[in-house]
């Protein structure tokens, strides 16, 4: 019987030591680019892995938006530029990750209340895994520059 749990503890011992995708994720130059009237916002920041395993960002949540969506942003040969939104972001291993104007950003929907350049917007990124990470966004004005 000893033997059984001592199995058992051996095979389940890994599984509980691995630690979550955002443990290993460090958020910098976190800003909202903030829009006139009710357009929606564009969300950007630098996302550092420092794990050896790549990271998913899977969506994003937060109480001052009603919607937070992971979008891509490109532009084909001839100039013309194209919004989607994108399901997943990988996180390459001792990788980066920059949610940049014209590239991968969060698209925040429908404030919940007016904001103004210097409010601090506190946003969620959930990881495949089920693990999150808070970050605070600095909101600034449309003619920002990244």
């Amino acid at each position: 019987m000893k033997r059984i749990v001592f199995l058992l503890v051996g095979a389940l011992l890994p599984l509980g030591v691995q630690a979550a995708q955002a443990d290993h994720i460090k958020a910098s130059h976190a800003w909202i680019r903030l829009l006139p009237a009710n357009l929606p916002a564009g969300g950007y920041v630098t996302l550092d892995n420092e794990s050896a395993s790549a990271a998913t960002l899977v969506s994003a949540h937060s109480a001052t938006y009603a919607s937070a969506m992971l979008h891509q942003s490109t532009q084909d040969p001839s100039g013309n530029s194209t919004m989607r939104m994108v399901e997943r972001v990988s996180i390459p291993a001792h990788g980066r990750l920059a949610l940049a104007p014209s590239g991968y950003h969060l698209m925040l929907e429908q404030a919940t209340h007016a904001l103004k350049p210097g409010d601090m917007v506190a946003i969620t990124l959930d990881f495949a895994d089920g693990s999150h990470l808070p970050v605070s966004f600095l909101v600034r004005p449309a003619n920002t520059s990244p």
